[in-house]
Order: C-alpha cells, then sequence, then structure tokens
C-alpha cells in the first residue's frame, strides 16, 4: 500500500463520475432523514425526554469534529478503504482491519434495518391506498416480512450494481421528495400546536435545548448513541472518492454540507414532533412503545389528514434510496479490502461493464439479507435493537478513523494554528468523545432491560449484536491472517507525511 497506490484509479472504478452536488444528494440519501427519523425519534425520545433536540445538537458536534478529520485524510489519502486505508497507515494492519470491520458492521445492520423499515412503509401504503387496515398486517407476518425484505434488498442490490451514474440519477428523485415531505409534515405539526388541535401540544422551551438537563450519564450515552445513528451515513460520500471529481477535496466539502444540511431539518423535525405529540405512553405520545419503532406511522393520519400517504411514500422512497446508496460503503471497502489483501482477492473484482465493485456489492447483499433473516426470527423488536446496536458502531469506526487523523499527522500538529485545530484538536475531540459513547453504552446495553428488552440468556440483546459483531470480526481476521499473513506483516505508514493545513 505505496503513497503512489493511495492516490490513483487502479481499483478500476468510474474516475470523475461524481460532482459535489451529486456526493451530496448521494450523502444525504445514504443517511435517508425520513426514515431514520421515524425509526430513531421513539428509542431517543424514551431515553431522554423532551431534551431531544439538545441530544441531536450534543450528537451533531463529535460528528462535524470528526468529518474535519475524515476531510484531512482524505486529502492526504483519497482512497475508497477510508477507515479500513488510513487506520491501517496510521496504526497499522489489525487496527485497520478492525476499523474496517466496524464501518461494514455498521453498514450490514443498517441495510437491514432499512429493509425492515421499507417492508413496514410498503404494506401500510398499501392499506392506504386500498383502505384496507388489514393489509399493514401483512409486515408483522415473518414470512411475508422476510420475502418482501429479500425482493427489496434484491432490488436495491442490482441498481448499485450497475454503477454510480444509475445510482446518482435514482438518488436525485427520492432524496428532493423525501426533504419536501418531511418540511410539509413539520409545518403542519407546528400548526396544529399554534391552533391548539395537537395530540400533546407542549410549547416548545428553551430547557429543550439544555444537555445537562439529561437525568444520568447513562441516558445521555444512549441518546448521543442514538442521535449518532441519525446522522450516520454522510461518510459515505469519502468511500465514492475515487471516483468523485476533484478526489482530494469535494468529498471533504460534500461531507460537511450534507451534515450542515441535515442537521437544520433535524432540529426542525425534532421540534414539530416533540411539540405536536407530547411524552404520554398512550396514543401518539413519543413515550408509547407501540409506536417507538415507527413514529411517523402514527403521527401522519394525525398530522397531515388525507394527504398521510405522502408521509408514508415518502419514508419508503427514503429507506428504499438509503438501502440503495448504503450499498456504496460496504461494497468500497470490501473492495479496498481484497485490493490491498486483506481479504480474499476476490472481493477486488471490477465488473468492467459498469465498472463497480460486482462481487462486494453482492456480498454485502447476500450478507445483509441473512443477517436480516435471522433477526426477524430471533427477536420481534429487530429494528429497535438493530439502530442501537448500529450507533455502537458507528461510534467505534468513527472514533477510530479520528484518532488515525491525528497520529497520521502527529508531525504536523503545531506548523500552525489551523494546523493544530484541524490535524489534531478537532479529530481528537471527536474521537475521544465517540469511543467514550461507545464504552458506555457498551456498559448499559448489557442490562436485559436495556433498547427493546429483548435477551438471550439474561444478557440484553443490543450488547450481544454488538460485542458479537466485533468479536466474529476478531476471528475472521485471524483466520485471515492464517490464510495470507503478508499483509498483516507490512509497514504501511509512509515515511514522508504530507502537510495538510
Amino acid at each position: 500500500m505505496s503513497a503512489a497506490e493511495d492516490n490513483d484509479t487502479r481499483k478500476g472504478l468510474s474516475s470523475g463520475s461524481v460532482g459535489l452536488l451529486g456526493a451530496v444528494v448521494i450523502g444525504m440519501s445514504c443517511i435517508a432523514p425520513a426514515y431514520t427519523l421515524s425509526g430513531a425519534l421513539g428509542p431517543t425520545a424514551a431515553a431522554v425526554g423532551t431534551h431531544l433536540p439538545a441530544i441531536f445538537l450534543v450528537g451533531f458536534i463529535p460528528m462535524l469534529l470528526v468529518a474535519v478529520g475524515y476531510r484531512q485524510l482524505n486529502r492526504a489519502m483519497p482512497d475508497s478503504g477510508t477507515t479500513f486505508t488510513w487506520a491501517s497507515k496510521a496504526f497499522g494492519p489489525w487496527v485497520g482491519w478492525m476499523g474496517g470491520w466496524g464501518l461494514l458492521a455498521a453498514t450490514i445492520l443498517v441495510l437491514s434495518n432499512l429493509a425492515g423499515i421499507a417492508v413496514d412503509f410498503f404494506y401500510l401504503m398499501i392499506a392506504q391506498l386500498t383502505g384496507r387496515e388489514e393489509i399493514a398486517d401483512l409486515a408483522s407476518n415473518v414470512p411475508v416480512n422476510i420475502l418482501t425484505c429479500l425482493v427489496f434488498m434484491a432490488g436495491a442490490c442490482w441498481i448499485s450494481y450497475r454503477g454510480m451514474e444509475t445510482t446518482k440519477k435514482v438518488q436525485y428523485v427520492l432524496v428532493a421528495f423525501q426533504l419536501v415531505i418531511l418540511v410539509w409534515f413539520s409545518v403542519a405539526a407546528l400548526v396544529h400546536v399554534a391552533r391548539g388541535t395537537a395530540a400533546g401540544g407542549i410549547a416548545i422551551q428553551a430547557e429543550w435545548f439544555n444537555p445537562f438537563g439529561v437525568e444520568s450519564l447513562s441516558a445521555f450515552a444512549a441518546g448521543v448513541s442514538l442521535s449518532v445513528f441519525i446522522y450516520w451515513g454522510w461518510d459515505v460520500v469519502l468511500t465514492i472518492n475515487e471516483e468523485t471529481k476533484g478526489a482530494s477535496t469535494t468529498p471533504g466539502r460534500a461531507a460537511l454540507a450534507t451534515i450542515f444540511s441535515i442537521v437544520v431539518l433535524y432540529m426542525l423535525v425534532g421540534l414539530a414532533v416533540l411539540s405536536f405529540a407530547g411524552l404520554s405512553d398512550t396514543g401518539v405520545g413519543l413515550n408509547n412503545p407501540e409506536i417507538q419503532e415507527n413514529v411517523f406511522a402514527a403521527l401522519a393520519g394525525p398530522v397531515m389528514g388525507p394527504a398521510a400517504i405522502l408521509l408514508s411514500l415518502a419514508v419508503l422512497s427514503s429507506s428504499a434510496a438509503s438501502l440503495q446508496s448504503t450499498f456504496v460503503s460496504p461494497a468500497r471497502t470490501l473492495l479496498a479490502m481484497g485490493y490491498y489483501g486483506a481479504l480474499p482477492r476476490r472481493f477486488a473484482r471490477i465488473t468492467p461493464r459498469f465498472q463497480s465493485p460486482g462481487f462486494a456489492t453482492v456480498a454485502a447483499a447476500v450478507v445483509s439479507s441473512l443477517f436480516y433473516t435471522f433477526m426477524r426470527v430471533v427477536s420481534e423488536d429487530v429494528l429497535w435493537d438493530t439502530i442501537t446496536a448500529l450507533g455502537m458502531m458507528v461510534c467505534f469506526y468513527y472514533g477510530v478513523t479520528a484518532l488515525a487523523c491525528v497520529w497520521y499527522f502527529r508531525r504536523s500538529w503545531f506548523r500552525s494554528v489551523k494546523s493544530c485545530l484541524v490535524n489534531l484538536v478537532c479529530p481528537l475531540l471527536g474521537g475521544v468523545l465517540l469511543l467514550m459513547f461507545f464504552v458506555q453504552t457498551s456498559i448499559d446495553s448489557m442490562d436485559p432491560e436495556y433498547g427493546s428488552g429483548s435477551q438471550i440468556a439474561g444478557v440484553g440483546l443490543v450488547f450481544i449484536l454488538g460485542a458479537g459483531i466485533l468479536l466474529l470480526g476478531v476471528v475472521v481476521m485471524f483466520t485471515q491472517f492464517l490464510r495470507n499473513r503478508e499483509f498483516f506483516q507490512e509497514r504501511f505508514e509512509t515515511t514522508e507525511l504530507p502537510v495538510v493545513d
């Protein structure tokens, strides 16, 4: 993995096929605001109550700090392997491999969750169109749910297999639609509150923005872990750096633009939902366990009336769009790991026609489908548990990447004030914060009552998911070491570090 190799496109991907706007659209698609908020608003509100807006802001801060580190690393080493490649260069192959595994685990978890949300809203939409409420119950039928999920997964895999041009065209339409509907929904909810016709009808208060008002450190960490989940996905714009115009600069700009746009949208929707629904444990209250996995499904009718089907369509399109764009990250990480010898070489195969990582894309789809099938059979609350476990995985690999930036640029920390901020202070704070949240959430999730309350042998399912996936990564890593030791015995760090201010 020489310095020259880091900055070329010899992996065979389609160079220069995505511009700044296209990258931002793909980033927002991967974050999937409509789907993400539908699945995360309930669990986050259950953890922190009315301090939901504060947690959204707190979750945004480490994302911004980590994004600075990502930008710096991308300017020095634009490589589709991102976390895997950069952590290998900074800390060596073992840490780099596990960082890459963390990214893969997070994307596998979210792909299964995306498919689950898509299934729910697919049958809800049909029920609304036909006026037959019983059709919505098909989503609870395990065989039907799994079969529908596999169909969605196959469709998303097919689009992603066809490369970035097809991906980009699909995303423009789907992202624009969901943004328009979310703004419409938020304005309608706030109008209900102003008129006194809201279910909860809570006036927005300044205390909602105070993160120190959260009742405990555990609740704070759980809330931040969930809020990290809602921002997750912006780093997809870095994994397509070898396919972006201006590979060393455009992805970093796209990442920052995506994060700032999303935090504004989230604050608007979060305030509207909290103010409209309140925190009751009945009806549409956000503490009602019956609606927490899918808040928008319960709120669409009361807020938007006859236009409620548009919100269902927005969430369905959001989850479908993200299901497709999320394939980008694991496929390109697997591609890089195969290219550098960290995984079998077949993962580095490129389809000549579409210039995409075909084998890696199909592999990601197969693993995600198997994982979802298993989880849907094991746990009725699969969506909540995978969201919480995903937050743990994201904190882990984002934290590792941020610290990789700090260590890689250690010789340039004090060359200037700007260099100190972007190469040391920002990524260090972001990385440490996220790893702290990862440790705290890991400890708390051992409690059987954590997350949905599902457990195996008295241990919370969320912890089993998170720790089990990391442990599986260690097993796979050592298996690969025994098969091909060359990668793990290589020194990756360059002798001359580029100056990146």
